[in-house]
C-alpha cells in the first residue's frame, strides 16, 4: 500500500480548494506498479512466408526509393518521403477503381472511402509539414516555383470517371496546406502564393509507377490482384514513415525535447488508424474474387499464429517500437524505476497530473497511451476483418492448441504503462471519494 499520507498532502497542496482526505479512506491499486519485462505476443511469420510477401509487394525496390536521400540537409525527408508515396500510391488506387469496368463493383462506396483515406493522408501530411521549424522557408526546404508534371492526380482532376474525386482532393491539399510554410505544388489553386514543394524530385511519381505490376500481374486474370498489391504497397509506406518517426520520438525524448516529442508522438497515432482505414478497404473487394486470387497467391493458414499481418517485418517492428516507448517513462518523469518494485514511478506521476507545472510531459505520456490504444484497435480490427472476409473458420484455424491467437492476445494483454495506469486509478478513486 502507498503512503496515503504522503498522497493527501500531495493532492491538497497541489489542487485548488481540495477538501482533506479522510484517515480512514482506503484505495486499491491495481499491481504491479513497476515495469517489468513483458513477452510480446507479436512475432514474424516464416522467413518463407515473409520473403514471398516482400517479393509480391516489391518492398526491396519500394525501400530503396523510401530510405533515398536527395535534400540530406532536409530534417523531414526520411518521414515525410515514403508519406509522399503513400499518397501518390493512393491516386493510383483511384486510377485502378475508377477503370474497373466489373459490374458488380461498389463504385459508389469506393468513392467515398478513398476520399475519406486521402483526406486523412493530406491532413497527416499537412500535421507534419507544420510541425517543422516555424521560422520561414529555410535554405534546406526542397521548395521552387514549379509544379509537379509528373503525379497522377491532375490527369485524375481531368478525367471524366474521377474528375469530382480528383478535384476534391486538390481542394483538399488547399485547405489542409493553409497552415504549412508551403504547399505541395500538384495543381492546387495556392491562393496565398506560397512556395510549391519539389513533389517530383522528393516523391518521384515516375519511378513510383513503374513499379504498378507485381510479379503475378501477366498470368494471374483477377482485378483484386491489382487492388491488393496497391492496397499493401500504400500500407507498407506509412509503416516504413512510422518507423523514421519512431526514432526521431526517441532522439527527442532523450535529448528532453518533450514537446516534440508529444506532437510526433499524435502523429504515430494518426497513423495507426490510417493503417487500419487502410487496411478496412479489403471489405469493398469482391468476395469470391478476392477468395478466388487467395487460391492463386497461395495464401494460406498453417494454423501456427500466421496471420497475413505477420508477414510484414515492418509492422511486426512498429508494434514493438510502440510498445517499447513505455521504457522512455522513467525518462520523461525523471525517476529510476524502483529496483524493489515499489511505486516510484506512480508517484511521480501523480505528481506530475497534479501540479500541472510540465504540460508537455503530460501532453507526451497521454500520446503514449493514445498510440497504445491505436495500436491494439488496429490488430482487434484486423481480426474482425479477417473473420469478414475469409470466413471464422479462417481465423480460428490460426489459433494455436495452448491458448488464443497472437491477434487476439495483443489487444488482450495488460496495458504497456502500469505506472500510468495505477496512478490516474488512485486519483480517480480518490476524487470519488471526496462527495
Amino acid at each position: 500500500m502507498v503512503d496515503m499520507d504522503w498522497k493527501r498532502k500531495m493532492v491538497s497542496s497541489d489542487l485548488p480548494n481540495s477538501p482533506k482526505l479522510s484517515s480512514k479512506l482506503h484505495v486499491t491499486i491495481p499491481s504491479p506498479f513497476k515495469i517489468v519485462p513483458v513477452s510480446s505476443p507479436i512475432s514474424c511469420s516464416a522467413p518463407a512466408l515473409c520473403s514471398a510477401y516482400e517479393l509480391y509487394l516489391r518492398l526491396p525496390e519500394l525501400r530503396k526509393l523510401w530510405s533515398s536521400r536527395d535534400f540530406p540537409q532536409w530534417t523531414s525527408e526520411p518521414i515525410l518521403k515514403p508519406a509522399l508515396q503513400a499518397l501518390e500510391i493512393s491516386f493510383r488506387l483511384v486510377f485502378a477503381v475508377c477503370s474497373d469496368t466489373r459490374p458488380y463493383i461498389n463504385h459508389r462506396e469506393w468513392n467515398r472511402r478513398l476520399d475519406s483515406l486521402i483526406t486523412k493522408q493530406i491532413q497527416l501530411l499537412a500535421a507534419i509539414c507544420e510541425d517543422e521549424e516555424e521560422e520561414g522557408v529555410s535554405a534546406e526546404d526542397p521548395v521552387g516555383d514549379g509544379r509537379s508534371s509528373l503525379s497522377l492526380l491532375p490527369q485524375l482532376a481531368t478525367w471524366r470517371r474521377s474528375e469530382a474525386l480528383g478535384k476534391k482532393i486538390l481542394y483538399t491539399i488547399d485547405n489542409e496546406m493553409s497552415r504549412c510554410k508551403y504547399t505541395l505544388g500538384l495543381g492546387e489553386q495556392n491562393i496565398a502564393g506560397k512556395p510549391n514543394l519539389r513533389y517530383d524530385a522528393i516523391c518521384r511519381p515516375n519511378e513510383i509507377y513503374s513499379l504498378k505490376d507485381n510479379p503475378y500481374a501477366d498470368h494471374i486474370d483477377n482485378h483484386e490482384n491489382q487492388t491488393l498489391y496497391i492496397i499493401h504497397q500504400i500500407l507498407e509506406s506509412w509503416i516504413y514513415a512510422s518507423g523514421n518517426l519512431l526514432n526521431r520520438i526517441v532522439s527527442s525524448i532523450e535529448e528532453e525535447k518533450f514537446e516534440k516529442a508529444s506532437n510526433d508522438v499524435y502523429l504515430l497515432e494518426k497513423i495507426w488508424k490510417i493503417l487500419a482505414e487502410i487496411e478496412d478497404l479489403h471489405m469493398l473487394m469482391d468476395p469470391e474474387d478476392f477468395l478466388k486470387l487467395k487460391k492463386q497467391l497461395q495464401i494460406k493458414s498453417t494454423g501456427k499464429n500466421d496471420a497475413f499481418c505477420f508477414r510484414s517485418k515492418g509492422l511486426v517492428e512498429m508494434m514493438k517500437m510502440s510498445k517499447d516507448l513505455r521504457q522512455k517513462v522513467p525518462a520523461v518523469l525523471a525517476v529510476e524505476v524502483d529496483p524493489t518494485g515499489g511505486p516510484r514511478l506512480q508517484e511521480a506521476a501523480m505528481k506530475l497530473y497534479a501540479r500541472k507545472t510540465e504540460c508537455d510531459k503530460i501532453h507526451l505520456l497521454q500520446g503514449m497511451q493514445a498510440v497504445e490504444a491505436a495500436a491494439k484497435s488496429f490488430f482487434f480490427g484486423y481480426r474482425q476483418l479477417v473473420a469478414a472476409m475469409m470466413g471464422s473458420a479462417e481465423m480460428n484455424a490460426t489459433a494455436s492448441q495452448e491458448s488464443c491467437d497472437s491477434l487476439s492476445q495483443i489487444f488482450m494483454e495488460p496495458t504497456y504503462f502500469p505506472s500510468l495506469d495505477a496512478a490516474k486509478t488512485f486519483l480517480g478513486e480518490f476524487w470519488s471519494h471526496l462527495g
